[in-house]
């Protein structure tokens, strides 16, 4: 038993104690022991009595031993049979928890079928604690949850991801390891998990994983393939498969697709004579498998292709080598701190981004219209831009005094030219009436590029990706204001937005259209997701010179310069 395999059993019998309506406080004594464990740097194999770690008590120490040592709880499995599965799901529904569900189960709920019934029939209007509105917002986000998504987002993926890859970083049964599939490839959405794992004891591994917490049905245990649902924020299918380690690098290329850049590879070694398959080569001498996927491109006189370019097309004529990389990154043009709605103070922010190496970055807290998320007034961007000038002074870096403005639903914009002028840096967007026509949305996205001082469109669609499709754009007429105007468009590196599309990258890049990568940080994991902006620029073809954050700041600061001496656009 590994620390994360732990506190996903602690949190697990935490939530059924929500729901069943246990003593609160019994409840966060095993969230207070998860934490314990997770800021705990001793390994659980080794402690001997468990409550000798602040936080453990004896009873959620109980559960953790015979857990180690049995590979069951019977606190989980008691409590699995009480509570039906179908109530742990609407958990996620906001403003939905244990104790509104204990109430619930009294009138029959059992799940989400049962919960939108008494919802509709005004059973759950005469419960204490339900009232109108509240029943009215709890139907909505029910009805909302009752369709699962054949395809889940990269952002719901992730975690699961880090979790299973955890597990099998600390079992040592597992030799090599590596997700697959569209995950491996940064896809924007995932059908399931594919793991591929080189181990010499494939059955005791496959009796190790079915011991898994979370686990909520087994589809198949064979001697080499495990297949499970997991029960996380949705259902996620996963399928581990185990191979010898002679066969890992051909099986991992394999499963990590795509079918048409498979299709091309096979045609390369048809041309050679040859044959490719999950087990690797087979030759006029035999099978021959690589020990690295690297090995397996060099035979076919390719450089390596890293998965998210694995598309079946480009790849093979490409240059890629002339592709954006993390390395090249230089600015970060898009977060919030304190003033509005971030976690970081500006030292904070600052002092973080000149550790992560960045030569210089924008502070964009929200605009006057955001006034729900504390968004600024013209007094308060004076004082923060003080602020900044003296934090960026002690860290010695460029730091530009921005803000992320709205553009209203009648098309003005948040601040007086005049006043935006004083600013060294502005990005406008859009975070209302998202159901305007097109030709409405475009009004104010052309209202916003013709100002002068408007150097971004951000999240320029105001996608979420498996939750929100976006106000209507007409994406040509954008690109061709944004080249017109000299107006830069974001690609949002968060992994629930990743707006643009890089279908939309490739054509604004056609055009000419300078593009930035930003993050959107509002707390410190945030500034992470720069990682898989870059991956999700790769897959437009995106190369250094066209992102704005991939140029020094002298050379950046003269793109925006540029548009304020052009005046009125």
């Amino acid at each position: 038993m590994n620390k994360v395999e732990a506190m996903m059993l602690l949190e697990k019998i935490a939530q059924y104690m929500e729901i069943k309506g246990e003593n609160p406080f019994k409840v966060n004594a095993f969230r207070k022991a998860a934490t314990a464990l997770e800021n705990t740097e001793l390994e659980l194999e080794n402690i001997e009595d468990l409550t000798t770690i602040a936080g453990i008590g004896k009873g959620t120490a109980a559960v953790l031993e015979e857990w180690r040592d049995t590979g069951r709880s019977e606190v989980l499995e008691s409590l699995q049979e009480e509570i039906p599965y179908g109530l742990m799901k609407l958990l996620k529904i906001q403003g939905l928890g244990g104790k509104k569900l204990a109430k619930l189960r009294e009138v029959g709920v059992v799940d989400l079928e049962t919960l939108i019934r008494v919802l509709e029939d005004g059973t759950a209007a005469s419960l204490p604690g339900f009232g109108a509105k509240s029943v009215e917002k709890l139907l909505t986000a029910a009805r909302n949850l009752e369709s699962r998504p054949e395809r889940l987002a990269y952002a719901m993926m992730r975690p699961v991801v880090e979790e299973i890859e955890a597990v099998l970083e600390a079992e040592p049964l597992v030799l090599r390891h590596s997700v697959g599939g569209s995950f491996r490839r940064a896809e924007e959405t995932c059908k399931d998990l594919d793991f591929i794992i080189a181990t010499k004891e494939p059955v005791a591994l496959r009796d190790k994983l079915l011991a898994l917490p979370f686990i909520n049905e087994v589809i198949a245990a064979g001697e080499t393939k495990v297949s499970l649902v997991l029960e996380r924020e949705e259902m996620v299918s996963v399928d581990f498969r185990m191979v010898e380690p002679s066969a890992f690098a051909a099986t991992l290329h394999h499963f990590t697709g795509s079918k048409d850049h498979n299709v091309r590879m096979r045609q390369l070694a048809k041309a050679k004579g040859e044959s490719i398959s999950e087990y690797g080569v087979e030759t006029a001498d035999g099978l021959w498998q690589p020990e690295t996927e690297a090995e397996l491109f060099a035979r076919y006189g390719l450089p390596f292709i890293p998965p998210e370019l694995r598309a079946g097309n480009l790849e093979f004529e490409h240059d890629i080598s002339k592709l954006v990389t993390l390395d090249d990154i230089k600015a970060d043009a898009h977060m919030h701190t304190v003033w509005s709605d971030g976690k970081l103070t500006v030292d904070e922010l600052i002092a973080a981004m000149k550790a992560r190496g960045y030569e210089w970055i924008a502070i964009t807290d929200h605009g006057k219209y955001m006034s729900f998320v504390n968004g600024l007034t013209e007094e308060r961007l004076e004082a923060q831009g003080e602020e900044i000038l003296a934090a960026a002074k002690k860290h010695d870096m460029h730091v530009l005094r921005g803000v992320e403005m709205d553009i209203r639903p009648d098309g003005t914009l948040d601040y007086e030219p005049e006043f935006l002028a004083t600013l060294d840096y502005v990005v406008a967007s859009i975070h209302s009436k998202m159901d305007q026509s097109v030709d409405e949305i475009m009004a104010r996205l052309e209202n916003a590029c013709r100002s002068p001082y408007v150097n971004v469109i951000a999240h320029p669609t105001g996608r979420l990706i498996g939750r929100r499709d976006g106000y209507p754009i007409d994406e040509e007429r954008l690109i061709a204001l944004a080249k017109e105007t000299g107006t830069a468009l974001e690609l949002n590196a968060n992994p629930n937005r990743l707006d643009l599309t890089a279908s939309t990258l490739k054509k604004a890049k056609a055009a000419g259209v300078k593009l930035m990568i930003n993050t959107d940080t509002h707390h410190p994991d945030m500034m992470e997701d720069m990682a898989l902006g870059v991956l999700h620029a790769r897959k437009a073809y995106l190369e250094p010179s066209d992102i704005i954050n991939c140029l020094s700041f002298e050379d950046a600061k003269a793109f925006i310069d540029a548009k304020r001496q052009k005046g009125t656009c």
